[in-house]
């Protein structure tokens, strides 16, 4: 069977494209590992338009509860598998999966998002899950009454730095670049709490412990000055790597790996593959954005099968 459409992903993207494409009855796969996203580690989301606040996990179940509905002839789900590869035949693209399976499309809608950068300096493989954390909104309490580090300037770090002083008797915001990249108010906000520093323009080299962490080396850039800093936790918010591996040999990508996509139809290097979401190279990467980029591609998809 050759399906009009493959969506490769399960976040808010690609679950806005399914309903979509569902809607507008293309014979369509949605191939996914699971369906929750990078937000289903939130307790609250407050931005999520029309609800004023929903935990990750009850957006996951409610973006999949909105899918099932539509679950049928024209929409198929194969949960728990991840995408391998994707290639190029004569009848569109045949899209592998980790199960040994493959699937055939006119066309593909890449939505898998991005992980979590993680720490590659002396220590950070050996103090993962025992002191270094990339959720603050999972581990924040179990560091309650400690001194923890915050790695990443940005909007990510600064925000779990906020969450962190609600249990912390000190945290430190480290960020490797002259100048913090979050929201100035949100600067100003938690610079003004005392139990909150802030070090631009300062390296991580090193973490060390015993069992657990219990510090690490950090350098200043400006003086070249190393010293040791002590702290109980890491908590690591410098951003993400886009799940892209799987279509790297087919279509544009940045460095780093996200995808290149026209903002006005979000299509691709390659003919009949689109993307939308945190795996592209998009400026701005929020869920409703996602969801609002995936419809578009989706409306662009129709418009392609139809006219073809």
């Amino acid at each position: 069977m050759v399906y009009d459409l493959i969506i490769i992903g399960g976040g808010p993207a690609g679950v806005a494209a399914g309903v979509y494409a569902a809607r507008k009855k293309l014979k369509t796969l949605i191939a996914t590992y699971s369906f929750d996203g990078q937000s289903v580690v939130s307790p609250g989301i407050e931005n999520w338009i029309g609800t004023p606040n929903i935990s990750g996990t009850d957006l996951s179940k409610a973006l999949k509860a909105h899918l099932d509905i539509y679950r049928g002839e024209n929409l198929m789900i194969k949960e728990g598998v991840r995408v391998t590869k994707v290639e190029k035949i004569d009848s569109g693209f045949r899209v592998n999966t980790d199960d040994g399976q493959f699937y055939e499309a006119k066309a593909v809608l890449v939505t898998t998002g991005s992980k979590r950068r993680k720490l590659t300096i002396p220590g950070a493989a050996e103090y993962e899950n025992k002191g270094i954390t990339y959720c603050a909104s999972c581990d924040g309490p179990l560091f309650a009454g400690k001194e923890v580090v915050v790695i990443g300037g940005g909007n990510a770090g600064f925000e779990t730095a906020g969450q962190l002083l609600a249990y912390c008797p000190s945290v430190t915001l480290i960020e490797k670049l002259p100048q913090f990249r979050a929201d100035q108010v949100t600067i100003d906000k938690l610079q003004q709490n005392p139990k909150f520093k802030a070090l631009a323009n300062t390296d991580l080299l090193e973490i060390r412990g015993d069992k657990f962490v219990s510090g690490m080396i950090i350098k200043n850039l400006t003086t070249g000055e190393t010293k040791e800093l002590p702290g109980q936790g890491v908590f690591v918010e410098i951003g993400h790597l886009p799940a892209t591996s799987f279509v790297k040999d087919l279509v544009d990508t940045t460095p780093v790996g996200s995808i290149k996509v026209d903002p006005r139809d979000q299509k691709t290097s390659k003919e009949g593959i689109w993307a939308a979401g945190d795996c592209t190279d998009g400026l701005y990467h929020q869920n409703n954005i996602a969801a609002g980029d995936a419809i578009k591609a989706l409306e662009d998809i129709y418009n392609y099968l139809n006219l073809k």
